[in-house]
């Protein structure tokens, strides 16, 4: 496995983290104890939920795999999140210290932990002014009930006001963003990377198989069905079928993973996640595996080194495509020049 720092951090994790998202829900206790077993068998120690996965379920059946494995325990760095409804009180949602003074405390006792190692802001909260939130987290550091803090879904503004108010206020700085990031969503390139780099974060990226799209296990002619996400649900969130599958982009993108996948002899799967791990910043891979066959797949990304020539026609067919200035062409040149000057 191999091992990066957590964004400007001391404490190293794995290339690949295992997201849990499933874990109560489609993943019962023993089948998510046996995605846990498999995933720390193969080397891996990063471990990614929230409190509102299966409202708190998630965090429970980690909780009690972490009590029954002292061994895997003491390696294991564990992240989760906080800022979703966790009840029907109008404080029972957002950033403020009221309600993740309260969040973080229950996440602890489910978990079973005394710190968590990367507690993170799922969302943007527009109510909660940002100090308060900054201060929450420094607090929290310093009374050691949480190692680390970072963000998720955030954007590039949001990024730079609070790591400079940090920066400014003497408090503790952030250390990731976890955002959507996959070769059919790379706009985060647009903006969000370069606030992250500029932050010194680093970024662990979500739904890197684009919700599945990427394996290949979905046809242009053919409506999901059985037992996978858009299986499920066609009209399931940023993965919805329909809007994709009327994307040429989205095709041309299969078509040249299918190619490289052939080419290597792997599944598409692995080419995808190959290529969103080598991508600049990266820390580490969340992985939503639902079967230990899912997982098992997913992990041998680890072993495949894509040629220049394969990254290169990855990046041409699935680069971003932003209409108009600032974020096109136009306005990308302009945000660069040549050191030796010249028109």
């Amino acid at each position: 496995m191999d091992y990066r720092k957590l964004g400007p951090s001391g404490t190293v994790v794995t290339a690949y983290c295992l997201g849990t998202m499933t874990f109560g829900a489609e993943a019962d206790e023993a089948a998510s104890h046996k995605l846990l077993d498999d995933y720390f068998a193969w080397g891996g120690n990063f471990i990614d939920t929230a409190d509102v996965y299966s409202a708190g379920k998630s965090e429970e059946i980690i909780g009690r795999w972490l009590k029954a494995r002292p061994t895997e325990a003491r390696q294991a760095i564990v992240a989760t999140k906080g800022r979703f409804p966790m009840g029907n009180g109008p404080n029972d949602i957002g950033l403020s210290r009221r309600h993740l003074g309260q969040a973080l405390d229950d996440s602890l006792r489910r978990l079973g932990l005394e710190q968590i190692d990367l507690y993170q802001m799922h969302a943007w909260d527009a109510l909660t002014p940002i100090e308060e939130t900054l201060r929450f987290l420094d607090d929290a550091v310093s009374s050691g009930k949480i190692g680390y803090y970072g963000f998720s879904n955030y954007v590039g503004w949001h990024i730079a006001k609070a790591s400079e108010i940090a920066k400014a206020r003497g408090y503790t700085r952030p250390v990731t963003l976890q955002p959507q990031y996959n070769l059919l969503v790379r706009d985060i390139e647009l903006e969000i990377v370069a606030a992250c780099q500029d932050a010194g974060m680093g970024l662990l990226p979500w739904s890197p198989l684009g919700g599945g799209w990427l394996t290949g296990k979905y046809k242009r002619d053919e409506m999901p069905t059985g037992a996978t996400r858009l299986g499920e649900n066609p009209n399931r969130g940023g993965e919805s079928y329909a809007p994709r599958n009327a994307m040429e982009r989205t095709w041309a993108i299969i078509a040249v993973v299918e190619e490289i996948a052939k080419a290597h002899g792997v599944s598409m799967a692995q080419v995808a996640l190959a290529w969103t791990a080598a991508q600049p910043a990266i820390t580490s891979v969340i992985l939503g595996a639902r079967t230990p066959e899912q997982l098992a797949d997913n992990l041998g990304a680890m072993k495949l080194k894509l040629s220049e020539d394969d990254m290169a026609r990855l990046n041409d067919v699935s680069a971003p495509q932003p209409f108009d200035y600032p974020y096109g062409k136009g306005g990308i040149n302009q945000r660069h020049r040549k050191i030796e000057g010249g028109r």
